[in-house]
């Protein structure tokens, strides 16, 4: 690029390759000698640019710096109105210097040597493509059902863009590399290679993360058609600003008047910004109809390019601090949106509602470990933009502000660790929990376990929140300068007086550990104890909740419970008691029970809960108008009284069928044979003479 802008310029071709004066070339080689470069740039005008003031100047006194940074920016703008007639004599010059310095080489055969490079690379990538044909063949046939296999997948498709760019890297680079060059051609020829060469991996990770050409391997949810449009733009964006970065480099290397110098690269950045303001316009959007909508996105367009200008005339008044302030701010959060939405993107593709409810381990710590290192990246770009010198904040001898610059960082990055563990661990437990909670009620030892762990799990979990938060806050309170030894000391003798003041609540602690240690009850079973029953629907540190069948929720704290009955484990044994006439047969009323109890067990519906079929145990006891028969099954527990209720039915229904009666309270008035008649007959007048008389 610089060659051609050079060879573009107002010498004639026949001029190029005369040699210079002997005079000239004498003063080449003095400016070639490093001291005396120094005292040119001594002696000149001064920089473009003015060192990056430390914080500690910005905070001891802000309206002297912000009046010398005007002043500053005001000769910076100065300087670069008055460098624009030099443009033409600076390039003049820059030309014949190059000139001698590759006499043996013309300015075309440097960008042929150029081209000759980068058509080996892309003879070697080509040699790639066909030697992975195989590879190639079976990323586009993986399977992508899970969310391991699309991680693979995604490595595997990272490795292989990588491997087309250093295919080409060696084809090129490695060539160019491979023979003796003079140093100018070898510093401007390989320079433009390392700039083709950075333009490719920004075009291979874009690749990877867009897919333009294949929709399943897309990282970052968006439409085929803005896929290929942001491909495309970052690709012209980078190999811009890559040419634009080594161009501006050799003008420094050539020791181009500074204000040129900048002039030059502010125009390279003025094309940069159209390009960003163009993609910012012309992006794809889904047009949801509407002249709300049409004037939102035109309102969004228009502060985008406001914020691009901004940064460019931030650059070029050289405040870089607050160019990489305004960079942060809007660019830490759009990076941490969208690498969210890629992280859901590849771990819970659409359609899997159910996934979504509940975010495993590894979409948890990629997500909040891709945020927390952009974080901290961000926060140290800000302290090399500000010059916040993080070696000298590591030694004891430093500053008020430096001591609280560097609580502050330590603070950050104390939050981040404990933020980024406790949702591991959330997650973690929150993923066990749910498949406990899926387990139902079954009744392997498996299940059993996963019932304990649903019982356990929210209790660890609100003891690891406790723990991680107080480590964190007396982490984050040392960071800053504050002594934490006589908190903690303070905090021991608090709790010593608490645990006097507050033995109940101890006890409710200490009761409940160890409830749970003898695994007394779990999440999902129906408890008594004393006037408290019901079903265990969560704990806490202190109590357990119980809902009892009819709707209310008991809160019992743990040391009130005393002596637990548990009525959900292993079986349950249900005894009936059937009251039948004297004059019925009781073999027969043992077989028509037992056949109901067959049928019981032979029932689809019923048959998984019955553990041994109802049979009739014998008499009971002999009461005043009934023979009691005993009757007994063994169930799962809970399941109990839905069995009962159609056994009776059934007992019933064949009772009746085989002339089994129910007995029932008789009573039987009797006395001598003579006076029967005459009761009664007393018995029926003194009846018709207490009816009343109808009118």
């Amino acid at each position: 690029m610089l060659l051609a802008v050079l060879l573009g310029t107002g010498i004639p071709a026949s001029a190029q390759s005369d040699t210079p004066p002997e005079k000239v070339q004498e003063l080449l080689r003095l400016l070639d000698d490093p001291a005396v470069r120094d005292w040119v740039a001594r002696q000149g005008t001064g920089p473009a640019t003015t060192p990056t003031p430390s914080m500690a100047d910005v905070t001891m006194n802000p309206g002297h710096f912000m009046d010398q940074r005007l002043i500053s920016v005001r000769a910076h703008i100065d300087q670069l109105i008055a460098a624009i007639p030099l443009v033409p004599t600076e390039f003049a010059t820059l030309r014949d210097r190059l000139m001698v310095e590759l006499s043996d080489r013309g300015g075309l055969e440097v960008l042929a040597l150029i081209a000759a490079f980068l058509g080996l690379g892309v003879v070697a990538e080509l040699l790639f493509w066909h030697f992975t044909k195989g590879a190639q063949r079976w990323i586009v046939g993986v399977n992508l059902a899970t969310s391991a296999e699309r991680l693979r997948a995604a490595g595997i498709r990272l490795a292989f863009s990588l491997g087309i760019v250093a295919s080409f890297a060696v084809g090129s680079v490695g060539a160019f590399l491979a023979f003796d060059w003079p140093p100018l051609l070898r510093e401007i020829v390989l320079g433009y290679l390392v700039a083709f060469l950075a333009t490719r991996v920004a075009l291979a990770l874009a690749r990877f993360a867009l897919a333009p050409g294949g929709e399943r391997f897309r990282l970052v949810p968006m439409t085929t058609d803005s896929a290929w449009f942001w491909y495309r733009r970052i690709g012209i964006a980078i190999g811009w600003l890559c040419l634009g970065w080594v161009t501006v480099a050799l003008l420094h290397r050539l020791d181009v008047f500074m204000p040129v110098h900048a002039l030059v690269a502010y125009t390279l950045g003025l094309v940069l910004l159209g390009i960003g303001i163009e993609a910012c316009w012309r992006r794809p959007v889904q047009d949801n109809g509407g002249q709300a909508a049409h004037n939102h996105r035109r309102l969004k367009n228009g502060l985008i390019t406001a914020y691009f200008i901004l940064l460019w005339l931030l650059w070029v008044a050289t405040a870089i601090p607050l160019f990489w302030l305004a960079v942060v701010i809007v660019g830490l959060p759009v990076s941490i949106r969208f690498t969210r939405r890629a992280v859901n993107h590849i771990l819970q593709p659409a359609g899997t509602e159910e996934a979504r409810q509940i975010r495993g381990l590894a979409e948890v710590s990629l997500d909040r470990g891709l945020r927390a290192l952009l974080i901290i990246a961000a926060a140290l770009l800000l302290a090399h933009a500000w010059n916040v010198d993080l070696v000298a904040m590591t030694m004891m001898q430093d500053t008020l502000m430096t001591k609280l610059l560097r609580g502050v960082l330590s603070a950050v990055v104390i939050v981040l660790v404990a933020e980024f563990l406790w949702n591991a661990l959330r997650a973690a437990i929150d993923v066990q929990l749910q498949g406990a909670i899926a387990a139902g009620h079954a009744d392997d030892e498996a299940s059993r376990r996963r019932a304990r762990l649903r019982t356990l799990l929210p209790i660890l979990r609100n003891v690891l929140f406790i723990v991680i938060f107080v480590i964190a806050v007396l982490m984050v309170l040392s960071s800053l300068g504050i002594e934490i030894g006589p908190l903690i000391a303070g905090a021991g003798v608090v709790g010593v007086a608490v645990g006097f003041g507050a033995q109940t609540l101890v006890k409710d602690v200490i009761s409940g550990m160890f409830y749970l240690l003898d695994d007394a009850f779990r999440v999902g079973e129906y408890i008594q104890s004393g006037s408290y029953k019901g079903t265990v629907e969560s704990f806490s540190l202190r109590s357990v909740k119980l809902r009892h069948h009819r709707g209310p929720l008991y809160t019992v704290p743990f040391g009130e419970l005393g002596a637990v009955q548990n009525m959900s484990r292993d079986w349950v044994i249900d005894k009936l008691t059937i009251g039948i006439t004297y004059d019925s047969d009781l073999d027969k009323a043992r077989k028509l029970i037992k056949e109901v109890g067959k049928t019981l067990a032979a029932d689809p519906e019923f048959a998984p809960h019955i553990l041994e079929p109802m049979k009739m145990q014998g008499v009971e006891q002999f009461g005043d108008y009934a023979i009691q028969i005993r009757v007994k099954m063994m169930t799962k527990p809970g399941e109990q009284f839905t069995i009962r209720r159609k056994a009776l039915a059934m007992i019933r229904q064949a009772f009746n069928q085989n002339g089994i009666k129910f007995a029932q309270p008789t009573v039987q008035v009797a006395s001598g044979a003579d006076h029967t008649d005459a009761a009664i007959a007393k018995q029926a007048i003194d009846m018709a003479a207490a009816k009343p008389v109808e009118e």
